[in-house]
């Protein structure tokens, strides 16, 4: 019996515990290390068969860019396969943009996910996986089948080791403004020299632990707080209340490692100041729609 609608199909956020950029490309793309975990700060998607071959998105909440990379990845797949096929896409938009938390990758890596199924296309994950890298190089992580829920990532993050780490508690806080990444990225303030990790050797010295107790930094922090200066009020506020704090990714969201126990080491702060979000986050151990395409 072929389907005609999937319905609260998750799109989980991602966090960098570190973000290293250890060198450049000659085409000028920056080269990192760095680890990434999901998530239970999400967006929920919604799909129903078209059959006039129309790509139509609906913003159930927040109002979305005209061309975002839901739309495109539904496209890139449509095209790639040749189905006839469309869909209407409704998006209950839950992941702050411009956070660095991977919101918008995750999307379009739910997005294929779905249409793959949907659409009955049958398409493996590696070439899910290959189609999601044109789209952007943090989405072949949301669809990597680690079965773990993090990675060590590195190339421009393309590359991917599936790490097992304990589930932990992470508290997060997104201020009102966002941070344009290209203006990061040549800020004369970025370090694009740290010396390379090996994960091998990382995992053999107990690097699990060392990232909870708050291994390595973020390289595009300090030209960040530059630019933002609620990224480091941000910072300033969660280090105050869990001893730690970091900037996720290239956007201006911050978290905290808030424990590794049944509870939090401390509660999220209630006095955030206007147009700021926060949310206290477990770690996943796995993304939610694993097993939704053959390996």
């Amino acid at each position: 019996m072929s389907l005609t609608a999937l319905y609260d199909v998750a799109a989980p956020a991602k966090l960098n515990l570190f973000l290293h950029i250890i060198g450049r490309r000659a085409d000028g793309y920056h080269l990192l290390q760095s680890v990434f975990v999901l998530i239970d700060w999400a967006d929920t998607l919604h799909f129903e068969l078209r059959r006039d071959g129309r790509l139509a998105r609906h913003d159930l909440t927040a109002a979305l860019p005209a061309d975002d990379l839901c739309l495109r990845a539904a496209r890139a797949l449509q095209a790639a396969s040749g189905t006839s096929l469309g869909a209407d896409i409704s998006i209950d938009k839950q992941v702050p943009w411009g956070a660095g938390m991977g919101g918008g990758s995750s999307d379009a890596a739910s997005t294929l996910l779905a249409l793959n199924r949907l659409w009955q296309l049958d398409w493996p994950r590696e070439k899910l996986m290959a189609l999601g890298l044109t789209l952007g190089a943090d989405v072949p992580f949301f669809l990597a089948n680690s079965g773990k829920g993090s990675a060590w990532v590195e190339g421009i993050g393309e590359k991917l080791t599936p790490l097992e780490l304990p589930a932990q508690w992470l508290a997060v806080v997104k201020p009102a403004a966002s941070i344009e990444t290209r203006g990061i990225f040549l800020s004369p303030l970025l370090v694009r020299n740290t010396e390379a990790a090996i994960v091998a050797g990382f995992l053999e010295d107990g690097g699990m632990q060392s990232l909870l107790e708050g291994f390595g930094r973020n390289d595009l922090q300090p030209p960040a707080e530059s630019q933002c200066s609620e990224v480091a009020q941000a910072a300033r506020l969660l280090e105050a209340r869990f001893g730690n704090s970091r900037m996720t990714g290239s956007g201006s969201a911050v978290f905290s490692r808030a424990g590794v126990d049944d509870l939090p080491t401390a509660t999220m702060p209630t006095d955030l100041p206007s147009g700021w979000v926060g949310r206290m986050c477990r770690s996943l151990v796995q993304h939610p729609l694993q097993g939704w395409c053959a390996d």
